[in-house]
């Protein structure tokens, strides 16, 4: 791999994390005045005609489909859809600053069910981590405050959600190439969403749909960058800079909607992302090992 790839597949995995900031930003603002259900499912009508494009384009839909674990991969791709419902839930509650720090545990959660899942051997170094993460995450939600509440709970039931996807993204990769998982992720949260979301359907001002159309753009610039940013850098060295969708959804959250940061946020989103950056570098390092071994 030449640094010139490794440079611009961090530049994109930065570029990725800010327009996902930004889509949080804005299905926070169409879901103040929209049905959650409606606003999901019209940005998964953008992103399966996105992926069905990319299949037809890489051996068709047909070869797309040919899945040896069809149905967990449709689960997969709806849990996916059900985990953006209740996060985008959590921002129009909570706000775009304690609702992605308490989603920011999802990797801790990946690996404290990687174990009984995938029947992975999970250290004694990556336990200390993830109950080290867990202490951020309850200091950010403050037991006894305001913001230990059922709002707190939509918050880290979207980050079990996205654990438990990220977890059957790992196991499918043992069956079907990426090119099914991604096909499978965009048209079963397509199918799941319309089901639910076009009984609520709400007419919506032309303005709106000018940010309906930006967020649906944005997903695909955004998935689009990042599975680029992947095919040009070693996962070990870019994951980290995803943690970065925090700080930016945050400041988005101050300037634009005027929620605040208080002090025990800031200090348990760093324990949080501090604990997640050290569980994913020992993975990594750990399977860099076994591969040496096993030459």
């Amino acid at each position: 791999m030449s640094r010139d790839n490794a440079t611009l597949g961090t530049l994109l995995m930065i570029g990725a994390t800010f327009i996902f900031a930004m889509q949080d930003g804005i299905s926070r603002h169409l879901a103040d005045s929209y049905n959650v259900f409606m606003i999901v499912m019209i940005r998964y009508w953008a992103f399966a005609a996105f992926v069905v494009a990319l299949s037809m384009r890489q051996g068709g839909i047909a070869k797309a489909l040919r899945s040896q674990r069809p149905k967990l991969q449709f689960f997969r791709g709806a849990l996916l859809a059900f985990e953006v419902l209740i996060m985008i839930t959590a921002f129009v509650r909570m706000g775009l600053v304690d609702a992605p720090a308490i989603f920011a545990a999802y990797p801790l959660l990946i690996t404290a069910l990687s174990g009984p899942i995938l029947g992975e051997r999970i250290g004694w170094r990556r336990w200390a981590m993830v109950a080290v993460g867990f202490v951020g995450v309850i200091i950010i939600i403050r037991p006894g405050s305001g913001v230990f509440s059922f709002d707190a709970l939509i918050a880290f039931t979207a980050a079990f959600c996205f654990a438990l996807y990220g977890l059957l993204n790992r196991y499918v990769s043992r069956f079907d190439g990426a090119n099914v998982t991604f096909f499978y992720t965009g048209v079963a949260g397509m199918v799941v969403t319309s089901l639910v979301g076009a009984w609520h359907w709400e007419p919506m001002l032309p303005s709106d749909w000018l940010w309906m159309g930006l967020l649906c753009m944005t997903s695909i610039a955004g998935h689009y960058m990042l599975i680029k940013a992947y095919e040009l850098s070693e996962a070990s060295a870019i994951q980290p800079f995803a943690y970065l969708q925090l700080p930016f959804a945050a400041m988005l959250g101050v300037f634009v909607f005027g929620d605040l940061i208080r002090a025990n946020v800031v200090i348990g989103a760093i324990i949080v992302v501090g604990a997640g950056v050290f569980t994913f570098l020992r993975a990594q390092q750990l399977a860099r090992r076994s591969r040496v071994i096993a030459r």
